[in-house]
């Protein structure tokens, strides 16, 4: 049989996973500790004192996508995920678009969380074993490795391993803001839920502000690529859609309404001593410092493990993701090939596993920093999937009015992608430095 044949004929293993490891799939891939301890922080420099509900809001508009693209899933389950919705939904060139975005960012977030890997723990070594500060590098690339071994020996392994990463980072950050809200006592407050609580310009601050908390989200669709490897589709890749959404949604909620309310809505966004800077630029680590003292070091593995879970997440979805572009032909055919023994998409996770390790490792020399190199990266990803997303609210809206007229529902297929259009909009215009109606 020729190449091409045996690749037209490659599949990937069929009900190799349940609800519960595809739930974590999405989980892991939006980085529950990393976010809370790197992404939002940025938001609070803008909402202040309001960053709860520029979390809330984000949430809103996260789970209106979440909820079209289990609406979509129902009758579209494939490793193409969002590329193949917008394909049918929409039109192929627009799937074409889709499919190039996230072909730029879903690699990108891998090494995303490798330069945060190596950061954590080169800050760490450095400042109690006086390492030098270029160890960030070879401790990228061995974040890298590892999922590199995670990804290509099987998806049976590397969602299991999400599971019991993803679980770990959440009970410990999910006890830091229980111990934090104790300790708040009567400084605890609902004004946090109002736009112009600590920042300056209301709602203006908080839609400048969710640029941040939605890049927090990012990842919760990274369970649509495993459309073909699930056990009942159809209904198994809905729930976690939306169930990794809400359930990560309501942990930030927690967190930052902790937070805030400990470190006090008012100075939340002062220039000087605000939360961003506190404890040199690592706040949760402070805040950890003082109701935790020397306990603390579990919000520091915390981190470390989220970033080795979410990477692990994201090389998942980039492989499968380049695996279905290869058998459509829209990316070389070689992608397309699947290991023998372990039923994976093996060339797409050596090409995945060699880039991220490369981009994370040259990125940071080249900006001179490890978080510099996030800060780039993790802004093109933004741009990119918050377009993508309104998309795909687009797509179920129009799929639905031309393909399954009859099953048109008024809420789910027309009210909920248009109000998860409208919010989003605002915050595409605040990520370029536009302000949206004056506000």
């Amino acid at each position: 049989m020729s190449t091409q044949g045996q690749l037209g004929a490659a599949r990937l293993e069929r009900d190799a996973i349940g609800l519960a490891p595809v739930l974590f799939q999405s989980i892991t891939h939006m980085a529950p500790a990393a976010a809370v301890a790197f992404s939002i922080i940025f938001a609070t420099t803008y909402a202040g004192g309001a960053t709860p509900l520029a979390v809330v809001l984000a949430l809103v508009a996260c789970l209106m996508v979440a909820i079209s693209i289990g609406q979509l899933a129902r009758h579209l389950p494939s490793a193409g995920g969002l590329y193949t919705y917008n394909a049918r939904g929409l039109h192929p060139t627009v799937g074409y678009f889709v499919a190039w975005g996230f072909m730029m960012a879903e690699p990108l977030v891998a090494p995303l969380l490798y330069l945060i890997f190596g950061n954590v723990l080169s800050v760490y070594l450095n400042s109690h074993f006086n390492t030098p500060t270029w160890l960030w590098a070879p401790l990228a690339a061995l974040a890298g490795a590892i999922v590199w071994v995670l990804v290509y020996r099987g998806i049976r392994i590397s969602t299991e391993a999400g599971v019991a990463l993803g679980a770990f980072e959440i009970v410990v950050f999910l006890a830091l803001a229980v111990t934090l809200i104790i300790a708040a006592g009567s400084n605890n407050t609902l004004s946090v839920f109002s736009p112009g609580t600590g920042n300056s310009s209301g709602l203006g601050s908080v839609f400048a502000g969710m640029v941040y908390t939605v890049l927090a989200f990012i990842g919760f669709e990274a369970a649509a690529p495993l459309g073909e490897e699930a056990k009942n589709p159809r209904r198994t890749i809905p729930q976690a859609v939306v169930w990794s959404c809400v359930l990560i949604g309501l942990f930030y909620l927690v967190c930052y309404y902790a937070a805030t309310v400990y470190f006090g809505p008012s100075q939340m966004a002062d220039p000087k001593n605000g939360f961003f800077g506190f404890n040199g630029g690592d706040p949760w680590d402070g805040l950890a410092a003082k109701v935790w003292g020397p306990f603390s070091i579990l919000v520091l593995l915390a981190i470390i493990n989220s970033a080795i879970a979410n990477s692990n997440a994201g090389a998942n979805a980039a492989t499968r993701m380049g695996f279905a572009l290869g058998r459509a032909g829209i990316l070389p055919r070689g992608l397309a090939a699947v290991h023998p023994r372990f039923k994976t998409p093996y060339v797409a996770v050596h090409v995945q596993g060699a880039l991220g390790i490369a981009i994370a490792v040259v990125l940071g020399f080249v900006l001179s920093s490890p978080l510099n190199a996030f800060a780039l990266l993790g802004t093109m990803v933004t741009l990119i999937v918050v377009v993508i997303y309104i998309l795909t609210n687009l797509s179920n809206l129009v799929f639905y009015w031309r393909e399954r007229r009859d099953e048109l529902n008024p809420i789910w297929n027309v009210v909920v992608p248009v109000l998860g259009i409208v919010i989003f909009i605002p915050v595409l215009l605040a990520s370029f430095g536009i302000d949206f109606a004056g506000l």
